[in-house]
Parts: C-alpha cells; structure tokens; sequence
C-alpha cells in the first residue's frame, strides 16, 4: 500500500468532516442564538441563588438590576431582522462571579451594613425568599461565620461552583444537540465514509483535488468560513454524496451480497455522524496538523533548490 496515498484519502476525508462540521456547528450556533439555551441554563442555575417562584418573581427582579441588565448581548429580534437591523437585548449568558457575588449582597443588604451582629445578620437572611443560597448563609452562619469577609469568601466560592455547572450544562445540551444534528446530517444527506473512502482511493485526481481544498482552507479561511463557500466547496469537490449516488449491489446480487450492503452502509454512516459530531475545530486541527509538515517540506525543498542554484552560480 501507498502511504502517500493512505494520507491523501485521510486528508480528503478529514476535509470532508471538516466541512460537514462547520455546517453543523453553524446550525447548531444560529439555533441556541433564537432559542437562547445558553441564558435559559444560566437562568436555572440563577434560581438556585434568588429563590422560585410560580411567576419567576424573584428571578426577573434580580436580572433587572442594572449591573446584571448591562450584561444582556444585544442580538437580532428575529429571523428576519437580519435586513431591517432590528436589535433587542437577549437573555444574559455569562456573569463575572464577582459581579454576581456583589449583586447578592447588595439585594442581601450586606453591602450598606457591613458591621451587623449575630442576630441583625440571622434577622436579615430569615427575609430572603427560599433557595438554594439562603440555605448555604444559615449553613455558614450556624457553623459560626458572622464575618462579612469570611461570608463573600464562601459566597465567591459558592458562586464560582455554579457558574461552572451552569456552563457544563449548557455544553451537555449543546453536545447532545451536535450529535443528534451531525445524526440527522448524515442520514439526510447519505454520506458514506466508506463509499467516500473507496471514491477517494480509486480516483487519483479527485484525491489531489480534496488536498488542494484542505490546503486552501487551512491557509486562506481558518477555523470559520460561511455556509455559501462550504457548500461550495463540497460542490467543487464533485465527491458522491447523496442516497441518490449510492453503490447499490447488482441486479443478480445475492442476499449475502445485500446484507453484506446494509453491514457496510451502516457502519460507513456511523463513522461519518461519530466524525461530524466531533466539530469543525477538531478537524481544522488535524488538518492543520497534517498539512503543514507537506507545506513546510516543500518550502525546505525548494529552499535547498535556491541554495543549490546560489551556490553553482557563485561557482
């Protein structure tokens, strides 16, 4: 077998998930932006600190406060305010710890009494409406923190925790989402990693042409390109995607040669949907990674070439 060529259908199918995954994950990124997932899981998290509610009371008045409004991106109203520039701000999706630590202080009251005693500090955190957080202030009170220091240290850690559940939370969703879509893409779409593999080893020009494109991408476009030019791409690459370009076995195949079919198609549609689940990024930088020791070769070689000239010319 031919290593140089094993790589060129690895480079070409690695292109390939590549471009499948920045569809993906620019779906994916357009769909928690209109449904604002990342703000709707923060904001489950930020009930734990401010207490429920039937109405989310609580919750709304806490977001309301100024230095939480200003955190609020600003993004299209909808779908089509894309043409009319028509902005509104969204539900927040990330707080600084120590902006949230200050924020429940100041609703506390701890801020404007910072000298309080034992009993003024129970009488203050008795007011809170029940969550998550007055029960960490008893907790910590009970087992002897009065000190205000000691109680934004705890508050700073406990905050800190959160914040971090409230991302992980969010990832899990949005990873769960990327499979399920790379799933739906592959099935759409009938993209065979095994048929593209076959295609690719038999076709020497369409193997140079998928390393070119994987060249070009890693050296004009980066990590991002838009919808239009991957499309583009994949179009350009004139590759068999598609139900309709399936290998099917001949007309006088036998039943073994027709669940040999299936076995493989499955298998060839399940590796493809593994790999786009994986992300754009994580095949840029393999891409990238692969690529560039071709590209630093060349550049050596032709370097020693200008060398070799120099020298018989000083010769």
């Amino acid at each position: 077998m031919s290593v140089p060529q094993v790589l060129e259908v690895a480079i070409g199918l690695i292109f390939i998930y590549y471009v499948l995954g920045s569809a993906v994950s620019m779906v994916t990124r357009w769909i928690n932006e209109a449904l604002e997932t990342r703000g709707v899981a923060l904001e489950k998290y930020l009930i734990k600190i401010v207490g429920d509610h039937k109405d989310d009371k609580y919750l709304k008045e806490f977001v309301s406060l100024p230095q939480l409004q200003a955190l609020q991106p600003i993004r299209y109203k909808n779908w089509w305010s894309v043409i009319t520039a028509d902005t509104k701000p969204k539900k927040i999706e990330k707080i600084p710890v120590s902006v949230l630590v200050d924020t429940y202080f100041d609703v506390v009251g701890l801020t404007a009494n910072p000298d309080l005693t034992l009993i003024q500090l129970a009488e203050l955190v008795d007011k809170l409406p029940d969550s998550d957080a007055k029960s960490a202030f008893i907790s910590w009170i009970n087992q002897g923190v009065t000190n205000i220091t000691d109680l934004r240290t705890r508050t700073t850690a406990y905050f800190t925790g959160l914040m971090e559940q409230a991302a992980s939370k969010f990832r899990a969703n949005a990873r769960s989402f990327v499979i399920m879509l790379s799933i739906g893409v592959t099935l759409l779409f009938g993209t065979d990693s095994i048929q593209l593999a076959r295609a690719l080893w038999t076709n020497a020009e369409l193997r140079a042409l998928a390393v070119a494109k994987a060249d070009m991408v890693v050296q004009q476009e980066g990590a991002n390109a838009s919808l239009d030019d991957l499309v583009k791409e994949l179009g350009d690459l004139s590759i068999r995607i598609g139900w309709w370009q399936t290998e099917r076995p001949a007309a006088n195949a036998t039943a073994t040669d027709w669940v040999w079919f299936v076995v493989l198609k499955v298998l060839g549609l399940g590796i493809t949907a593994a790999a786009v689940s994986q992300g754009s990024s994580f095949w840029y930088d393999l891409l990238k990674k692969i690529t560039s020791p071709t590209s630093s070769s060349k550049s050596s070689s032709s370097g020693g070439e200008s060398n070799s000239s120099s020298s018989s010319g000083v010769g």
